[in-house]
């Protein structure tokens, strides 16, 4: 104790003097006025201001303004806001880098300035919290490239990334194994099996870590493409300064090399480039011969040469002229462009205008519960076919809203026939038809019979099925668009019934075994038109849907009628509707409508629309192509046909039908169109069914008809689609046939016909379709319309269309064309359309 209090004692003391010789020194010298005491001051640094902490990765940068007087400062850090704070550094300078400090801690920092004289107060205090910088953004722009056993991948490079992970999976989505790690924003993956697909995606790394994958990419390494094989078939048509060539497709070729020399067997020069199969050599001297090869090409390389083709190009004569009247012009309807069912068929030509739901099935259609019966078609079976919901007409409204969508009109079918299934319950008993326990009463004016005002959702438990109430609940599921008005952007026209001559067989269990007759069909017809027309005004009606010629010529039989009389059933039928139109106030029925099925059969006494085959004899041939000239021309006597039995029943008179049926229209009802609502003429895989469909489609414009649409036949057609080609979008795009027919009149209808048109939106736009059905080239001069600028070539042979899928027009270049007249050599079976802009 006395030990302790001693050395207390002195400590105390020596404090005491200490101070004392400190205050006399600061005071003798602050308060002296000479000497060397100088002009600094003797205090204390001023307390440091405007600190700041900027955290980064594992770090804190501090900055602060310099204090006076300070020749250097402490730096003092805590982890508790307001201390205590602890010394870490002493800088001279005003600025701090405290790399000492764990990522996500906050830290808490004041600085104090200090020299000889003392230290000052602790600044303001700041924070900040080190933060680990996020991992490089996810690569994007991967794209692979396959190769043989090999893929290249390349991607856009991240920011930040220091090295990239490539990683790879053979099953879509992975899981992904990493295969390389490359410091480089590309990689070429070796060793891979061909044929199989490769999945990659790519993730940024850097000292942040790995970032997210890519999104994802593939290939299939291939082996090296083989040049493809010499083409074949070469053939060189002649015209007149120029030569037309064809040739068989080389499997695997993208283009083609033609190549010409003056010399037989070359040297040769290449010419054109082609990626087709045919080209047109233009600019030659007539009389010259021309010597040609053509040789394909890929990827791998060029094949051989072909074998040769020669051609002289001379100033010949035509060998079919054809004269237009630019004078004598029709309007082009827009709905002859049609297809039934087009949204249900695969691989349908683009930019058609018209479709139409009709056919057996909808005779006997419930709009209200959606049943219907498949007639004589399935053994007459009542269900849910058309549509398994029970919303009213949705089978319709689903059908109408489709064409819609794909901007095309639409034509649906109305029950004429008076009866259809009440349940959909399977086969109806046609032992003693009609059972009507199985089916509801068709009433055209609802009013007629009730007083119970419209309404989209009927009831299904009464024995009736209103069509004014049909048509009228249809336009409110489409409120405000006016599909049944006046000028609807795509309109819904109604078709009555179908094909009423042979209800008593193709609907025998509503029907029964009595055919309707003509008087009852047209009292029918003008009953139900009245009621819709009472609704809407402005609606357009098909009738009479004939099923073919003798419905057309005898209603099945019933009428005796004679090839030149005005005893055909259209006589009976266009004054009735005269009348009835007459005292209605407009017209009940618009559009006088039939079916075409072609009666041509070879010598075996097949009918053509079952030549299926992709190989056809010239004479099969021929009748296929020849037989849409039934249709209009006065000189056709259908030759070669094995049963000729409409020409026969003409009084072997030509057939002739539109012309026939347009006089009676002019004479007994002007003012009602024509339509074609199912066609079909054969030639299914075989360059002569697009011959023969791009011909019908010519007629139905230059003939005025309103509207048409082809009967999709069972199995394959792309042949018959490929004639809708010629017309529409033949440029594989959207240029199409034009609006306004001009008068074009042939030298020889039977090898060549031409179709013309001009653009009522275009002036100096001309458009023709030329079409050769026989079998050898065809000089073609086409004289008299006024013609600008310069031909494009579009074409169907049955070399160019060898292996298409879908058949389609193929570019064959351009030519010049004189102020009224072109001339070109239309190669053996084929369809050109020229478009002169």
């Amino acid at each position: 104790m006395a030990r302790w209090n001693t050395t207390k004692t002195i400590t105390a003391g020596f404090v005491s003097l200490l101070l004392a010789l400190l205050q006399a020194g600061c005071g003798g010298y602050s308060g002296g006025t000479g000497g060397n005491g100088g002009g600094g001051g003797s205090n204390t640094p001023s307390t440091p201001s405007s600190l700041t902490a900027s955290p980064a990765n594992a770090q804190v940068n501090l900055n602060w303004n310099a204090s006076s007087g300070a020749t250097a400062y402490y730096v003092k850090r805590s982890t508790t806001t307001g201390g205590p704070y602890t010394q870490i550094a002493a800088p001279t300078t005003t600025s701090y880098a405290d790399n000492s400090v764990t990522n996500g801690t906050k830290y808490y920092y004041v600085v104090s300035a200090y020299n000889s004289y003392g230290q000052s107060a602790n600044s303001a205090e700041v924070n900040a919290t080190p933060t680990a910088p996020p991992p490089p953004a996810a690569p994007s722009g991967l794209q692979a490239t396959a190769g043989n056993m090999q893929v290249s991948l390349t991607w856009t490079a991240s920011t930040s990334a220091t090295s990239y992970h490539v990683k790879r999976s053979t099953t879509t989505g992975g899981p992904y194994t990493q295969v390389s790690a490359p410091t480089a924003a590309n990689l070429t993956d070796t060793g891979l099996t061909n044929g199989t697909t490769y999945y990659y995606v790519v993730s940024a790394v850097n000292t942040a870590g790995e970032g997210a994958n890519s999104s994802q990419a593939s290939a299939t390494p291939i082996a090296p493409v083989a040049p493809p094989a010499a083409p074949t078939g070469l053939q060189a048509t002649a015209g007149n300064a120029q030569v037309s060539l064809t040739w068989t497709s080389s499997a695997g070729a993208t283009s083609y090399h033609v190549k010409r020399s003056t010399t037989s067997g070359g040297p040769y020069t290449q010419v054109a480039a082609p990626p087709a199969t045919s080209d047109v050599d233009t600019g030659l001297n007539n009389g010259t011969t021309y010597y040609y090869v053509v040789s394909a090409l890929n990827s791998a390389g060029e094949s051989a040469n072909s074998s040769p083709a020669s051609a002289t190009p001379i100033n010949a004569t035509a060998d079919v002229t054809i004269t237009v009247n630019p004078a004598i012009t029709k309007p082009i309807s827009p709905y002859i462009y049609g297809i039934n069912f087009y949204s249900g068929i695969t691989g349908a030509p683009p930019l058609l205008t018209f479709d139409r739901a009709g056919g057996n099935r909808w005779t006997a259609y419930n709009w209200e519960t959606n049943a219907s019966n498949a007639g004589g078609d399935y053994i007459y079976n009542n269900d849910n076919y058309l549509s398994s919901s029970n919303v009213p007409a949705e089978p319709v409204r689903s059908f109408i809203a489709g064409d819609q969508a794909n901007g095309v009109a639409s034509l649906v079918t109305f029950q004429l026939q008076g009866l259809v299934s009440a349940d959909e319950n399977g086969p109806v008993s046609v032992a003693n038809p009609p059972d009507l326990t199985r089916f509801k009463t068709v009433v055209d004016k609802k009013s007629s019979v009730s007083s119970v005002p419209f309404t989209i959702t009927p009831p299904t438990t009464d024995a009736n099925v209103y069509m004014d109430e049909f048509i009228w609940a249809l336009d409110q599921k489409f409120l405000g668009m006016g599909i049944f008005g006046a000028s609807p952007t795509h309109p819904t026209f109604v078709s009555l019934d179908n094909e009423p001559e042979l209800w008593n067989s193709t609907h025998l269990e509503v029907q029964g075994s009595t055919a309707v007759t003509s008087d009852n069909y047209i009292t029918k017809t003008i009953n139900l038109s009245k009621a819709l027309k009472d609704q809407f005004p402005n609606v357009v009606i098909f009738g009479p849907v004939h099923y073919g010629f003798q419905g057309i010529y005898n209603w099945q039989g019933e009428l005796a009628a004679t090839p030149s009389g005005t005893n055909w059933f259209p006589d009976k039928y266009l004054q009735a509707l005269k009348a009835a139109s007459t005292s209605y106030g407009k017209p009940l029925v618009d559009v006088y409508d039939f079916h075409w099925y072609v009666e041509e059969y070879d010598s075996n006494g097949t009918r053509i629309l079952n030549l299926t085959s992709t190989t056809l004899t010239d004479a099969q041939v021929q009748l296929i192509v020849q037989s849409p000239r039934a249709l209009w021309d006065p000189t056709f006597t259908d030759a070669g046909n094995s049963n000729p039995w409409i020409y026969q029943e003409l009084g072997s008179t030509p057939i002739n039908l539109l012309g026939r049926l347009q006089a009676k229209i002019n004479a007994e009802n002007p003012g009602m169109k024509i339509s074609i609502t199912e066609y079909e003429n054969g030639g299914w895989n075989h360059i002569a069914g697009a011959i023969a469909q791009a011909d019908n489609l010519g007629i139905f414009g230059s003939q005025g008809l309103f509207a048409a649409s082809f009967w999709p036949p069972n199995g394959t057609y792309s042949y018959a689609l490929a004639g809708f080609r010629a017309f529409r979008g033949f440029d594989g795009a959207n240029a199409s046939f034009v609006d306004t027919s001009l008068q074009a009149t042939s030298s020889n209808v039977q090898n060549v016909v031409v179709y013309a048109s001009t653009d009522s939106a275009t002036p100096g736009r001309t458009v023709f379709v030329a079409i050769n059905r026989s079998t050898s080239a065809q000089v073609t001069a086409i004289n008299g319309a006024t013609l600008t600028g310069t031909a494009h070539l579009y074409q169907m042979t049955a070399a160019s269309t060898q292996g298409q899928n879908p058949v389609a027009p193929v570019s064959n270049g351009t030519m010049a064309v004189g102020a009224s007249s072109i001339t070109i050599a239309l190669p053996a079976l084929s369809v050109t359309t020229i478009d002169v802009h």
